[in-house]
């Protein structure tokens, strides 16, 4: 069976790499899907996987990625796969994304390091696979005058519009991620100090400057907001919901892009867009590339670089500024 392993280093991975909790799932659903298929083709034992086994799945899921660009015939009824563990019939032809391709050459080459570091292998059959390069779109932004309708102070003091904004003002000042928003803790706040600690990926601290209009917004929500909002079992998170719980990710960004949407502002969103625009202002406005690495916890500068890529409308506005010959 080879199963087991993979669960030690899901453990691994989690507990002693510090890696996230969506690493986690994504490796786990990728190996998954490679451990089912070894022992479909007869391999019981790990020392039994071999490089071109390796080659063989990998090539098997490229071809799966590119060869249709139409949706994928169906299968005679009595060749349709059995239904998944989340319910949802398999299909072997769904197109799959070279992200995903890359992610699951990441996953083998992970766990193969960890058999052989075990001794469960006596060599790596993954020592030689290489990562695809990673094509990287350009992140969305959204405006500074779109920032500044999603900003605009709130009439109401209700205790969930003081939470929502309270939120926007953060995820604006700070650049944090979902996650993290969601599970701020009061204890990470200091706000008569103007800073944040962040717990980030791979449990990795980070202090964050936040500045005077994300603290106000945080006042006002911690004085006349969340008390309202406190239950006998509520968390000490800084954001609550209605019934007092800590926000799942998926609530608390159906009520960020609720918020968004009422402000006028009719484009699609992303979770990550205030990120983006957090980190992309700073740059528009002089910031050093390592300072806004070391705001949005980025382990590498080259995850940070993507934000170089500037808009052609921003290019030209320096051009018109600073050329000597530009007007």
């Amino acid at each position: 069976m080879l199963g087991p392993l993979t669960e030690e280093y899901l453990v691994h991975l989690r507990h002693e790499r510090g890696r996230a909790e969506h690493t986690q799932k994504t490796y786990a659903h990728f190996l998954g899907r490679f451990v089912l298929w070894a022992e479909a083709r007869g391999r019981t034992k790990w020392p039994e996987v071999t490089t071109t086994d390796l080659l063989d799945y990998l090539e098997l899921q490229r071809l799966q990625s590119t060869a249709l660009g139409r949706p994928p015939r169906k299968p005679p009824a009595e060749n349709i796969p059995a239904e998944t563990s989340s319910g949802v019939p398999h299909n072997p032809l769904r197109k799959r994304s070279s992200a995903s391709l890359y992610l699951q050459i990441a996953a083998l080459r992970g766990f193969f390091n960890f058999a052989e570091d075990e001794g469960v292998i006596p060599q790596n059959p993954a020592v030689h696979l290489s990562l695809p390069r990673r094509w990287q779109r350009v992140p969305k932004a959204l405006s500074e005058q779109e920032i500044a309708r999603i900003l605009k102070p709130p009439t109401a003091a209700v205790p969930s519009v003081l939470c929502d904004f309270a939120v926007l003002e953060l995820a604006y000042a700070s650049g944090l991620r979902l996650a993290e928003l969601r599970d701020i803790r009061l204890e990470q706040l200091h706000l008569d100090a103007g800073f944040i600690t962040v717990i980030g990926k791979g449990n990795k601290e980070r202090v964050v400057p936040v500045g005077k209009w994300a603290i106000a917004a945080l006042r006002r929500y911690l004085l006349a907001g969340r008390p309202d909002l406190v239950r006998a079992n509520s968390p000490a998170t800084v954001f609550l919901t209605r019934r007092g719980t800590a926000f799942a990710s998926v609530t608390l960004w159906l009520r960020i892009k609720q918020h968004v949407r009422r402000s006028g502002i009719e484009r699609p969103i992303t979770p990550h867009m205030l990120r983006h625009s957090f980190a992309t202002h700073l740059l528009h406005h002089g910031a050093d590339l390592r300072v806004i690495q070391e705001l949005l916890g980025h382990a590498s500068i080259s995850t940070t670089e993507v934000y170089t890529h500037v808009s052609p409308r921003h290019l030209r506005d320096v051009h018109d500024r600073f050329h000597p010959r530009a007007k």
